[in-house]
């Protein structure tokens, strides 16, 4: 039986994207927990998992954010199929290699079947390197990662009954990079397979930057050591406080550099508005723009007469 857990702190946001996608992908014997939030996502997952690890009959349990619609029929074959491996311990849909920090996104992404869905500037669609099969980069794969995007996991029997969040790092960041890492410490794999699934999230990847960061420096710390090339970067202490500042600075250079990229299109634009409207052909076809305006104004009177 594979079981599914959701942990809400928006009930809308849950009935709208999350609920329909799990009633598509749950089997008749299928178990859903739609528990409210309690606390930190730690907290909550912990007690997601407490609930499935009671289950004799657990296949798998599939732990899936609010704002995360799952919108492929064969999820649960595709997630049974990963977890026939005994050695798998998590499968997600987007994962990386050479992860050193919960900035997972900064590593390799090898694999991502999803669609960024933001609601910004008017709302759109970014689908993710692997949504269209028939468009495959040449490094895309399913298989081993380093770790996944926490907003869809299915996780073994095993890591159910033997791993928990750790609840001291924070209140959301950084839960996922971490519970992966503890799995692969325990000899477990974290896995990516094709699964399909819509992601309803902002455009920001970081929300809340002091409380991102202190996530990250507490996992760095926790990990320094204890997994090879996590929470630090080649060489001693000088050397890398050195690289991180230089990093630090050459961001800034890139977004001071980003933000005049966009004043110099800005302008661009305003000057190709500025030679149409200026133009010998602009002017002259003035009159005729305002008939046709009145005229489209005057139909739009008449409509709201006829109508009322």
């Amino acid at each position: 039986m594979i079981a599914f857990g959701t942990s809400i702190t928006s009930p809308d946001a849950y009935r709208t994207y999350a609920e329909p996608g799990i009633r598509l992908a749950a089997e008749p014997d299928s178990v859903i927990y739609p528990f409210s939030a309690a606390g930190s996502i730690f907290r909550s997952y912990n007690l997601l998992l407490d609930k499935a690890a009671e289950r004799d009959d657990l296949e798998a349990l599939v732990l899936v954010h609010q704002d995360a619609e799952i919108v492929d029929a064969d999820f649960c074959k595709k997630a049974r199929r990963a977890l026939s491996d005994p050695d798998v311990g998590v499968v997600g849909c987007v994962g990386a290699i050479g992860v050193r920090s919960i900035a997972w996104w900064e590593g390799a992404v090898t694999w991502a079947s999803f669609i960024h869905r933001y609601g910004e500037n008017g709302g759109g669609d970014l689908p993710s390197i692997s949504w269209d099969p028939d468009d495959l980069p040449p490094y895309a794969r399913t298989g081993e990662v380093d770790t996944v995007d926490g907003f869809v996991m299915a996780i073994s029997p095993w890591v159910v009954r033997n791993i928990r969040f750790d609840e001291s790092l924070g209140k959301l960041h950084g839960y996922d990079f971490d519970f992966c890492l503890q799995v692969r410490e325990a000899g477990r794999k974290v896995v990516t397979e094709d699964l399909r699934m819509i992601h309803n999230h902002s455009l920001d990847l970081v929300n809340e930057p002091e409380m991102w960061a202190e996530a990250h420096m507490r996992i760095a710390e926790k990990w320094d050591g204890r997994m090879p090339g996590v929470g630090r970067g080649g060489g001693d202490w000088k050397q890398r406080a050195r690289r991180a500042e230089a990093e630090s600075e050459a961001g800034r250079a890139m977004a001071v550099a980003k933000q005049l990229q966009l004043d110099a299109r800005e302008r661009e634009l305003q000057r190709v508005i500025d030679a149409v409207t200026e133009s010998v052909s602009w002017r002259v076809t003035a009159p005729l723009r305002k008939v046709n305006e009145w005229r489209k104004s005057a139909a739009r009177r008449l409509a709201r007469r006829g109508s009322s």
